[in-house]
């Protein structure tokens, strides 16, 4: 990826109540996908938690690094044409699904149980483990993602919100 050019996220509210995600990478190729009925209502915040996941925490890696790398988004689920994600790649994964538990419960959690689930992950599959979260940490990316969630509530049917992802910003 052109690192002087950062990957273009944009998340757009169609006014039929369907969503849709594309990204438009450094070299101008693009790669989109639509969501409808539940899938519209959960996968813009979830979209919105990786971005935050992954550039509060400086996650190269993680779901954006991969398209911004050339991954489509199609190349992400059955018959996962690229093959399976990089193990790397699952941990913002894992970061995101601890997030998205929580949003879905209303139950906090604590960067401690975090940390025991990506160093058995990491032990399980021959990682060196990860740098340990703090509560601080996750209270940072909680912050930027409640920003964003924001941001997303104020676009209108028709808009898009867009952002720049480039690893590391």
């Amino acid at each position: 990826m052109d690192s002087a050019r950062p990957m273009t996220v944009r998340i757009k509210k169609n006014p039929d109540g369907r969503t849709s995600l594309s990204c438009i990478r450094a070299d101008g190729t693009t790669t989109w996908q639509r969501q409808d009925g539940a899938q519209a209502a959960f996968f813009p915040r979830h979209d919105l938690t990786h971005y935050a996941v992954e550039t509060v925490l400086g996650h190269s890696d993680g779901f954006y690094g991969l398209v911004a790398s050339g991954w489509d988004l199609s190349d992400f689920g059955n018959p996962w044409p690229r093959g399976p994600m990089p193990l790397a790649a699952n941990l913002s994964e894992m970061i995101v699904g601890f997030l998205d538990l929580e949003r879905a419960t209303g139950h906090i959690g604590l960067a401690s149980d975090l940390n025991e689930t990506l160093e058995r992950f990491c032990s399980e599959h021959s990682l060196p483990a990860p740098a340990s979260l703090t509560d601080d940490d996750l209270n940072r990316v909680r912050r930027a993602r409640g920003e964003l969630f924001a941001r997303w509530e104020a676009v209108r049917p028709g808009d898009a919100l867009e952002l720049p992802f480039a690893p590391g910003i």
